[in-house]
């Protein structure tokens, strides 16, 4: 170990951590016991993910509570109650049955943090619908393609969204049968509708349908290295997960003021920071802004912000800030930092120990599993530069392929594939019409998360890196795919393959090397008319930030492009096998 582990004091804690006493804990851990803590429907009506995190706490002392403070980029400020949040989230349920809005149709958002999306989630899932949040910063393609996958029955969006990126496309999807703006007074036409005018004409009085804990209630999708965007499904039973590692890893108490700064259109920022706070009762901050340092310490101090989740790449911004910046704030409120969206580099934790008074506490987890799987806790050490260890109720492995069909389990110190014993309450239920994708994530028991890492003696678990080649920039997840197929859309350009090439603050950034057509001549003109193009049509996150001209892309004999290979040759790393290349020879 290259860093000291950073112990803690428990005794000295201002708040006696949730999670004291990891092995007893997890010897008697069950999810039958989790799930009697929860309320369920009433009359043993199942469970539901809006009941649970909104309506039981209007039965009592919290309905006036403040549930969600809006922060605009302005200066204003919105607080919306939980009694606030149940009454809005009934009126869009029943807006919903009003347009004939069958069980499980899917409901996708597309207008990033605005204080309505809080309603417009769990009205979703009062109605036994499908919540699906698209990143607002999408383009075009990448839009439609999810709209196209997931069968899209209702969009809800701004004006703006609308006319840029929507109407231009309706052709492409006869399923969608209303677009609800929620920046119009007025319909637009038959299809294009108010969605203010909807609210207020709706009452706010709805009672939640039986709910089978098995039901769909949301679709996020996911980019893989081949292939179009998968729909990982959650169903109502994964508030079990949001709830325990709400408890255990974000140690939340009912007092917390809780900052989760992740896009809605993101995983992380539907189960995060919409879900696990208003579960446990908590007050949860929303700032409409982008990233601005000395924005984010003041909304710590003036909010007395206790526990925040963010990301590395927001961690590494502030980190080349001036270090004397956080020292001007009051962050005495501040007890827990975690972070999540890619490994985190000890650096980072240690910076966060200095300039913070707290070090940053790393956690792992996936868009197909729901939920946090592996963490570093609130009342134990935290080993700078690891994942930390397995929630209570998880079973994490390392295996070595076998076969098709086989794995092995191995011990302390080696390298492998992290694995995950299938049958925890978020674990992901298909990918929507890709069922024999799904399948293929499985060996036997366990769940292969495609990630390498390896388990040292105290059970701690170390990330070594992606066994596929998806492209984390900025704390998003990119599929080479999506943007290949953008960039062949140029009439210049004949192939394309992309990769992530290492950057130290967004993490990786997104490079393209592009193969010509005849008649067109490389250059930096064409380089910079590239560049744009791909921000116009996938937006600025997922488009490519460097591109090279090349004669050609390395290939397979079956014509997959080996995006391993153009790496290794950028970083100047060894190329490794290369028997499947097109055109080698293993004679």
């Amino acid at each position: 170990m290259l860093f000291q582990p950073i112990k803690k004091n428990i005794k000295a804690m201002a708040v006696q951590p949730n999670l004291i006493d990891y092995t007893t804990t997890r010897v008697e851990f069950s999810w039958k016991a989790v799930r009697h803590e929860l309320s369920g429907l009433p009359g043993g009506q199942g469970i539901n993910i809006a009941h649970e995190a909104i309506d039981r706490h209007t039965e009592g002392a919290n309905q006036n509570r403040v549930a969600i403070r809006f922060l605009d980029k302005d200066g204003g400020v919105t607080d919306l109650s939980y009694a606030d949040l149940r009454d809005r989230s009934n009126r869009f349920a029943n807006l919903l049955r009003s347009l004939n809005v069958a069980k499980g149709d899917r409901i996708f958002w597309l207008a990033g943090r605005i204080p309505l999306l809080y309603s417009i989630f769990f009205g979703t899932l009062k109605n036994l619908n499908v919540f699906c949040p698209l990143f607002a910063a999408f383009g075009p393609e990448p839009v439609c393609q999810r709209l196209e996958r997931g069968n899209a029955r209702i969009l809800v969006t701004t004006g703006k969204q609308y006319t840029k990126k929507i109407a231009p496309l309706l052709n492409r999807l006869p399923e969608l049968h209303y677009i609800l703006l929620v920046d119009s007074a007025d319909d637009i036409n038959d299809q294009v509708l108010s969605l203010p005018r909807l609210m207020n004409e709706a009452t706010d009085n709805f009672t939640i349908p039986p709910t089978d804990p098995e039901d769909m209630a949301i679709l996020h999708f996911t980019s893989g290295t081949t292939g179009l965007p998968k729909g990982a499904v959650h169903v109502h039973n994964a508030v079990q997960t949001h709830f325990i590692t709400g408890r255990y890893v974000l140690d939340l108490h009912q007092e917390d003021i809780y900052w989760c700064t992740a896009d809605p259109g993101w995983v992380t920022g539907t189960s995060y920071g919409i879900i696990t706070p208003l579960l446990h009762g908590v007050t949860s901050i929303v700032d409409e802004a982008d990233f601005e340092p000395e924005r984010w310490y003041r909304i710590l101090q003036e909010q007395k912000v206790t526990v925040w989740y963010t990301a590395p790449t927001a961690i590494r911004m502030l980190m080349r800030a001036p270090e004397e910046l956080p020292r001007k704030f009051d962050l005495s409120a501040l007890r827990l930092v975690h972070s999540v969206g890619e490994p985190l580099n000890p650096e980072a934790v240690l910076w966060g120990q200095r300039a913070l008074g707290l070090p940053i506490h790393d956690n792992w987890w996936q868009t197909e599993t729901g939920g946090i799987m592996i963490a570093n806790y609130a009342a134990f050490e935290v080993r700078p530069g690891s994942m930390g260890l397995p929630l209570p109720g998880i079973d994490a492995a390392i295996l070595t392929h076998l076969d098709a069909d086989s794995v092995r389990e191995e011990g302390v110190g080696v390298e492998g594939e992290l694995a995950l014993r299938r049958g925890w309450p978020s674990m992901f239920r298909t990918y929507l019409h890709d069922e024999e994708r799904y399948r293929k994530c499985f060996v036997g028991e366990w769940y292969l998360t495609g990630d390498l890492a390896r388990r040292d003696d105290d059970g701690y678990y170390w990330f070594i890196g992606r066994a596929d080649d998806i492209i984390k920039t900025a704390g998003h997840m990119v599929g080479p795919f999506e943007v290949e197929s953008c960039l062949m859309g140029h009439p210049a350009v004949a192939e394309a393959g992309v990769i992530g090439k290492p950057e130290s603050t967004i993490g990786e950034l997104v490079k393209a090397f592009v193969v010509l057509k005849a008649g067109y001549k490389a250059g930096d003109q064409l380089r910079r008319e590239l560049i744009g193009f791909g921000r116009i049509h996938l937006g600025s996150v997922v488009a490519p930030k460097e591109i090279d001209f090349v004669d050609n892309l390395p290939k397979t004999r079956s014509g997959k492009i080996m995006r391993r290979l153009l790496k290794a040759r950028e970083l100047n790393l060894p190329i490794g096998d290369t028997s499947t290349l097109e055109g080698s020879s293993t004679s």
